[in-house]
């Protein structure tokens, strides 16, 4: 069986394919490479096949989305882990390394994610993921170098490898076995948030997820959905109260439910001082959209909230303006 399987998920993404699949093919053992295409119309295909014959396309009949995409497409790889990389990013000289000598070294660990660093500025780190991400106890993402915002230059202040609550889906290493076990992301989620309920549906099983500063990659950022764009809006709303609903233990299901839409709510107040209105819409119906997904999300609790224990228990947005709190080593 392949080691580690690399794949990339694509979606009219020919322009950062051209641009980025070189470093990803010079840093990466012959063979292990795979593109899953969640039927482009850019002539994705075609670029690959004419220039890119070593790599293996697994093409899908539809746009199903980050999660249902490489859910499918992973479906149809056999290796032993997968590194799930963004088709904008960049990979350095043995970044794969140090990520198979973790899960070899530490059967606990399921999921690894190194420090992936602003491509266009390679001194900060990346929104994305930066160096592994956290989950506050209403459900705010945040990271080691990235709060809101707030994002960190890298002046080697996160050089420990440490546990984290989540990996991004820039660049997500994990255990195919677990990622099988567990059915991998939530493909209802589309995009947006599947990594981290994932990550919270791996702790509730017992594993970990670390992060390491040993390998290192850059990230574009933003290449599929613009964070302006009114669906990323509405998917990033409705996918984290989809992620608490499953996730949640119950005594704290309601309080915690409640306490985000009011401040879904408040939060709709920069949009409407921006004048971005159709971002106002979004969280509407987002609201909305969680609502007709709740008879599925009550099927998709399965009793385990040890993830529960591992989130930052108190309020990052409280930490980060009233209190003024814009490092993570400030936290």
């Amino acid at each position: 069986m392949l080691k580690t399987a690399v794949v990339i998920l694509n979606y009219n993404g020919k322009a950062f394919l051209e641009q980025f699949l070189p470093s990803v093919c010079s840093n990466c053992p012959s063979g292990s490479v795979f593109i899953i295409d969640n039927h482009s119309t850019d002539n994705s295909i075609n670029f690959l096949e004419c220039n890119y014959p070593q790599i293996e396309i697994i093409r899908l009949p539809a746009n199903f989305g980050f999660a249902g995409g490489y859910n499918q497409g992973l479906a149809q790889i056999e290796a032993e882990n997968f590194a799930l990389i963004n088709s904008d990013v960049e990979l350095t000289t043995n970044w794969l390394i140090p990520l198979e000598q973790i899960l070899d070294s530490n059967p606990n660990v399921a999921a690894v994610q190194p420090k992936i660093l602003d491509f266009n500025n390679k001194s900060k780190f990346e929104y994305a993921g930066a160096a592994g991400g956290f989950l506050d106890v209403l459900g705010y993402p945040f990271c080691r170098g990235r709060i809101f915002d707030e994002v960190e230059t890298d002046q080697k202040q996160y050089e420990q490898t440490n546990p984290i609550f989540w990996a991004t889906g820039a660049c997500f290493f994990v255990r195919s076995k677990v990622f099988n076990d567990l059915r991998g992301f939530d493909a209802r989620f589309f995009a947006h948030m599947e990594e981290i309920d994932l990550c919270w549906r791996i702790q509730n099983k017992g594993f970990e997820i670390l992060y390491t500063p040993e390998s290192t990659v850059y990230h574009v950022g933003g290449g599929t959905l613009h964070k302006s764009n009114p669906f990323k809006t509405y998917l990033n709303f409705r996918n984290n109260l989809a992620m608490l609903f499953k996730n949640l233990p119950f005594v704290w299901l309601v309080p915690i439910l409640f306490t985000r839409m009011i401040l879904d709510g408040i939060s709709s107040l920069k949009f409407l001082k921006a004048g971005e209105y159709a971002n106002i819409w979004a969280i509407i119906k987002a609201h909305f959209g969680f609502y007709k997904m709740i008879p599925y999300l009550i099927q998709k609790r399965n009793g385990s909230f040890l993830g529960f224990k591992k989130l930052h228990k108190t309020s990052i947005v409280w930490d980060y303006f009233v209190k003024g709190k814009k490092t993570f080593n400030q936290l």
